[in-house]
């Protein structure tokens, strides 16, 4: 135990002083060039990698349809993600599922919040999100609402926030999971054979299984890890390493604002 203390010790002072200069996204790049992420690369200097470590694949209608789960009987719907809406609406439109203009929408952040729009009539007295991005704030908002409605968590077959799902059965609530898709590794063998990166931000559970089996032999040795949700922060540390970055939190509600913070971090100690 004393060991593995000192060794992540060392594991911190060699990684606050060091010149940061490629950093894996375990996203697909942005869309549009005026993201944060450019104008995080451009402010300090560093070189951004987007490769997705997982791909998501939709499980289809007729085999989301053996769950015997009625969408349209749920009076309220949990999103942690805006692949779970896309993925959602995907289903109903599939299975020719009416949704009612009653029904409400809990959202992780505002940002999944706001992608509601894309598929509804937005209504801020049917659409909740958290405050800052936390599983506790989303909790905050459920627990005013868990003795009228029947949830719908939608979420993917081997990635579900088990912090959410025991929070609702502990609270007693009246829900169920919805599988419309699942997480795969995706093959970035080569990427990892060509590049050494100074930080890896990961976002699921998943995407650290696919990075050891992308790179089997891999190693810390000074890598900054950042991690999103505390599913993903539980497997970063269960598996032996140094998290550097736990986001969200209120200091840090994005991945974004948590690059920034420890970028920043380091910058002031050259």
């Amino acid at each position: 135990m004393f060991k593995m203390a000192k060794e992540m010790s060392v594991e911190k002072k060699t990684t606050t002083t060091k010149t940061i200069k490629k950093i894996l996204i375990s996203q697909a790049r942005p869309e549009s060039e005026k993201s944060p992420y450019f104008e995080l690369e451009k402010k300090y200097k560093v070189d951004l990698h987007f490769h997705p470590l997982i791909q998501l694949v939709s499980i289809p209608a007729k085999e989301f349809r053996k769950t015997k789960i009625e969408i349209a009987s749920y009076s309220a719907v949990i999103f942690t993600s805006k692949n779970a809406i896309d993925h959602f609406f995907r289903t109903c439109d599939e299975l020719k599922v009416n949704i009612s203009q009653e029904t409400k929408y809990f959202c992780i952040t505002e940002s999944v919040a706001l992608y509601l729009q894309k598929f509804i009539m937005y209504r801020k007295r049917k659409v909740f999100f958290g405050a800052d991005g936390s599983n506790k704030k989303l909790f905050d908002v459920l627990n005013k609402h868990k003795g009228n409605e029947r949830f719908l968590y939608v979420c993917s077959e081997n990635q579900q926030d088990n912090e959410i799902v025991n929070w609702l059965k502990d609270h007693s609530c009246h829900f169920d999971l919805a599988y419309m898709y699942r997480s795969v590794s995706s093959d970035l063998k080569s990427v990892f054979s060509d590049h050494y990166f100074d930080v890896i931000c990961l976002f699921t559970p998943s995407g650290l299984k696919s990075l050891y089996e992308n790179k089997p032999d891999f190693t810390q040795n000074g890598t900054a890890i950042c991690a999103f949700g505390s599913n993903t922060c539980k497997a970063v540390e269960d598996a032996g390493l140094n998290l550097h970055i736990k986001v969200p939190s209120p200091q840090t509600p994005s991945m974004i604002a948590g690059l920034d913070l420890y970028l920043s971090q380091l910058s002031k100690k050259k």
